[in-house]
């Protein structure tokens, strides 16, 4: 009696343990499709980002980034090995691992090239070269917002929901992007601003990755971002009518 009663226990503790295993299967590719679409989101963001550099870059009287390529929507030529492959699908990856690490890799697209010796008016063009970038990202925001309202009225609320993804994530890198430190776009701004000499610049941009790294650590700074994407987000959402 012992031995059957051991068994049907037995049994029962293999289905249980078989029906957590699922579980977990099903909630770790959940995870993973969460992390695809948001990894597509990160293209876009980062290949509208790049192609606005560009572009203004070549009306600016400089057409280097152009020759090679680079005013363009395909998200390939402005992809970089390590910053738009290897650290988002990782970070992805630990995410899916519900790793903590996975909040703290960032990813980038491929540089733009500027040729400053092709600008007539090099301050003011360096200037606008630098803000296109997160200026696509808000009006890439707002086309998204727009897009998510538009989804909602069709009945499309999980797509809507990806749309409103895209947004903050664009609005995010937008003011990350603005933050002061080389090689962001907010440098470039103030390097123009304060008369900033190129060898002090160039000085400083040296050391630009490690200082950010240490910069975001700093919880005003997260709380600065945070607030001015959350902010700009649903001041979005209220012009369209989805707050």
């Amino acid at each position: 009696m012992a031995r059957r009663g051991s068994g049907r226990g037995d049994g029962f503790r293999l289905r249980a343990a078989w029906a957590c295993a699922r579980l977990r299967a099903l909630m770790n590719a959940n995870v993973l499709i969460d992390s695809l679409l948001l990894y597509i989101c990160l293209l876009i963001v980062i290949t509208f980002h790049e192609a606005a550099h560009a572009w203004v870059a070549w009306k600016c009287g400089d057409d280097t980034a152009r020759m090679q390529g680079r005013v363009s929507l395909n998200p390939i030529v402005h992809m970089d090995p390590v910053g738009t492959v290897l650290l988002p699908l990782l970070a992805f990856g630990l995410a899916a691992a519900n790793s903590a690490l996975a909040g703290f890799i960032i990813g980038w697209g491929r540089p733009v090239p500027v040729n400053p010796s092709n600008l007539r008016h090099r301050r003011v063009q360096d200037t606008l070269i630098a803000l296109a970038g997160p200026g696509m990202n808000i009006l890439l925001a707002l086309g998204a917002v727009v897009l998510a309202r538009l989804l909602l009225a069709g009945g499309a609320g999980s797509l809507a929901e990806i749309a409103v993804t895209l947004a903050q994530l664009s609005l995010f890198l937008c003011f990350f992007n603005l933050i002061p430190v080389p090689p962001l776009d907010g440098s470039h701004v103030l390097r123009h601003a304060s008369g900033m000499t190129e060898e002090l610049y160039l000085s400083i941009a040296r050391y630009g990755f490690l200082i950010l790294i240490v910069l975001i650590q700093f919880p005003i700074v997260q709380r600065l971002l945070h607030v001015c994407t959350i902010g700009t987000l649903n001041g979005m959402m209220a012009l369209v009518g989805l707050a």
